[in-house]
């Protein structure tokens, strides 16, 4: 009789990699956007910092857990806005951190309403749209990943090929029914 095994959650720092994937992402694309906006510059260089990928992996792993503390305490818009606060406070932390060292990738001195140059209350609407779209869209579906223990494709089409999945059979070993998989990643629904 074979053993079945039911897929795992992603480890901490396997999350903590996509969220720092995903805020670098969203970084590149929001300077270029701005840079769109502001100079009307069609090549849309989009910047950002490797400092980025710490910054924003470490800061969605926390809002990931402030997300499991509050979901079934407060609504939406309030978690929303806690999230905000945190980003301010990451970000101002981060950044006078960086200064230290003169490393600190963003300088928001010409803004009207800046903080020490380290924050800027004129992104608090996009930092909260943020927030909306990382617990609603990024957040919670990186919980509902499973990896799985088959994840070289040769395997899994090996398993097809011997009768061990494909139409009507297991996709992945223990995978739930309502489940797909690619890549060794388990989607569970």
């Amino acid at each position: 009789m074979a053993t079945t095994v039911t897929p795992e959650p992603l480890t901490a720092l396997s999350r903590w990699y996509l969220y720092a994937i995903h805020g670098y992402f969203c970084e590149v694309m929001f300077t270029a956007a701005w840079e769109f906006v502001v100079n009307c510059n069609w090549k849309f260089p989009g910047v950002t910092s490797v400092w980025a990928l710490f910054i924003y992996g470490t800061c969605i792993l926390i809002v990931e857990r402030m997300y499991l503390c509050l979901k079934d305490r407060c609504n939406v818009l309030l978690r929303c806005i806690i999230y905000t606060l945190w980003t301010y406070f990451w970000e101002f932390g981060t950044g006078f951190l960086l200064r230290q060292f003169n490393a600190c990738p963003w300088d928001y001195s010409e803004f009207k309403y800046n903080f020490m140059g380290l924050i800027t209350a004129e992104y608090a609407v996009p930092w909260f749209c943020a927030s909306f779209i990382v617990e609603r869209l990024v957040i919670r579906n990186t919980l509902r990943l499973r990896f799985d223990e088959v994840a070289e494709s040769g395997q899994a089409e090996e398993r097809l090929d011997r009768g061990g999945g494909g139409r009507g059979g297991r996709r992945g070993r223990g995978a739930r029914a309502g489940a797909t998989s690619a890549n060794g990643y388990v989607k569970v629904d």
